[in-house]
């Protein structure tokens, strides 16, 4: 007797994809509307209107340099054409709609990773048995090698980029469960021990307490999160997910080095972007809970 784990989960996924047919359309239909919904918000404005935000919020959230950077960067995705001296000048990639399609699903499936990851993380940091199941659960799903995740995905949702949202969403969820539970599991006993004394219910506890003073690991979990989204987004362009995988997988394909590259250039100025914001957003909400707690 032969126990066959390869078959025993493919017939899991037929069994998911026969039996849940309305559901997995029901997910098709939401997700897909988010992220076209997304990329019409991104692309409505003018490109150089876009640029704009991105450097002032840049600006306002992180330092002069992170927005100089993307002032830069991003007017380098941009393909800019201008007269200079009676000459024809002209700059840029031109992956501009492509990188905007990037950051649209980014948001997407960062916003499912959120929705789903930080719940499931206030309640294992609350029972450890519900800690103890999900830490293998979680320690399976970022150790699986992300090209795993696609295949499931384009069975139950077909080919496109909302399998390319569900393959990024499993695979970035794991450091907002990790890092939620850890920052409410270091709240200091006093604080909480504080709270109860005055009658707060486990609610007001949970809102007014222990979430604030757990927000700085929090947001380091956001964080990680959305950089794993990116790499993850960029190799589901394999599946049809569109965005700034395209280009690298034409260089790849057609062994086009330019290309390839350009693609790659792209995706690196937008990590450093996302990252440097949401790393901002993170120590500046740990400089306001330290100085409400202090």
């Amino acid at each position: 007797m032969r126990l066959d784990l390869g078959d025993a989960f493919a017939a899991l996924i037929e069994w998911l994809e026969n039996n849940f047919e309305p559901l997995l359309d029901a997910i098709t239909i939401a997700i897909g509307a988010t992220i076209e919904g997304l990329e019409q918000a991104l692309l409505f404005l003018p490109s150089w209107v876009m640029i704009l935000l991105f450097t002032l919020l840049a600006w306002w959230v992180a330092s002069r340099g992170v927005a100089a950077f993307s002032l830069i960067g991003f007017t380098l995705l941009e393909n800019v054409e201008f007269t200079l001296f009676g000459l024809d000048v002209a700059f840029g990639m031109g992956l501009w709609e492509l990188t905007m399609q990037t950051l649209a699903l980014i948001v997407t499936s960062t916003l499912l990773s959120l929705l789903i990851g930080i719940p499931i993380g206030i309640w294992a940091a609350k029972n450890d048995v519900v800690d103890t199941v999900t830490r293998p659960i979680l320690d399976f799903m970022q150790t699986m090698p992300a090209f795993v995740y696609l295949i499931p995905a384009v069975v139950l949702f077909s080919l496109g980029e909302v399998p390319g949202v569900i393959a990024t969403f499993i695979f970035a969820t794991p450091p907002c469960v990790r890092l939620t539970n850890l920052g409410i599991r270091q709240v200091s006993e006093e604080a909480v021990e504080a709270a109860q004394s005055f009658g707060s219910t486990p609610r007001q506890l949970l809102f007014k307490v222990e979430l604030p003073m757990a927000l700085p690991t929090i947001l380091a979990g956001i964080n990680q999160t959305v950089l794993l989204a990116l790499s993850m987004v960029v190799i589901a362009a394999l599946i049809g997910a569109g965005g700034l995988g395209e280009p690298v997988v034409e260089g790849i394909q057609q062994l086009r080095i330019g290309i390839g590259f350009e693609g790659g250039l792209a995706i690196v100025i937008l990590a450093i972007f996302l990252d440097r914001v949401t790393q901002a957003i993170g120590e500046k909400a740990g400089t306001t809970t330290q100085a409400a707690t202090g």
